[in-house]
């Protein structure tokens, strides 16, 4: 009788590998950043199409307001040729912390920034910027680092070409930042569509920045309101 000695090293991978623990964004625990989104470095934003990147930038930012997340923003030499954030932004959060940053490109090294974070007292962290690769990606790895966990917005980031926006993302990937879109983000944060922000109140944000979804709202009105079923659509599966 011959006896087969099996080995463990197989199904201690298999329990390694399958060891995943899904944490989702709570709106109770984030903070929304808003860094470097500056008029004069919106230029260098060319991965994309401008017009759908300026659209992803403000429904970053709009966020804050669709779940009344505490915001923080940032900006890099604002009074030379980057510019200022947005007028909008600063309407939306005139309460907000808005640190001017002078020269620090991270600016997790900028104390008064990083004062203003952790005052915040949150432990999830989403983030978008100007550009992807340096201000978005030293601060979220500076991020992770002070073992906060991030959610890189990455249609509210920018750089200037595609191949540098994906090493950068890769970079961000392999320290832990979760890459995510726009619409993740607000259906993580809002969990069921019954829920205060629910359909009532996101609907409307929707239909403004991501009319994909919007549309499908305005169908659903439309066919409920004024619609008949054609001939042939009754006998449909």
């Amino acid at each position: 009788m011959k006896f087969y000695q099996v080995s463990s090293v197989p199904l201690l991978l298999g329990s390694l590998i399958n060891a995943f623990t899904y944490e989702r964004l709570d709106k109770n625990k984030s903070l929304l950043l808003i860094l470097d989104m500056q008029e004069g470095l919106f230029s260098l934003a060319r991965d994309s199409d401008q017009n759908v990147f300026r659209n992803g930038m403000y429904a970053h930012a709009a966020l804050g307001k669709a779940f009344d997340l505490p915001v923080v923003m940032t900006s890099s030499s604002q009074t030379g040729p980057n510019g200022p954030l947005p007028d909008e932004f600063l309407q939306w959060y005139p309460n907000a912390p808005l640190i001017m940053r002078e020269g620090e490109v991270d600016a997790w090294d900028n104390p008064q920034f990083r004062e203003a974070v952790i005052a915040a007292n949150k432990s999830q962290i989403i983030i978008g910027g100007i550009t992807t690769d340096v201000c978005t990606t030293f601060l979220a790895l500076s991020l992770r680092d002070a073992g906060y966990s991030v959610w890189a917005n990455h249609e509210a980031s920018g750089t200037t070409s595609a191949q540098i926006r994906d090493n950068a993302n890769d970079r961000m990937r392999a320290a832990g930042v979760q890459i995510v879109s726009y619409f993740a983000i607000m259906s993580e944060l809002m969990r069921d569509w019954r829920n205060t922000p629910g359909a009532e109140q996101l609907f409307p944000v929707l239909d403004q920045y991501y009319p994909a979804y919007g549309m499908v709202a305005r169908a659903h009105r439309a066919a409920v309101q004024n619609g008949t079923v054609l001939p042939g659509e009754n006998i449909l599966p």
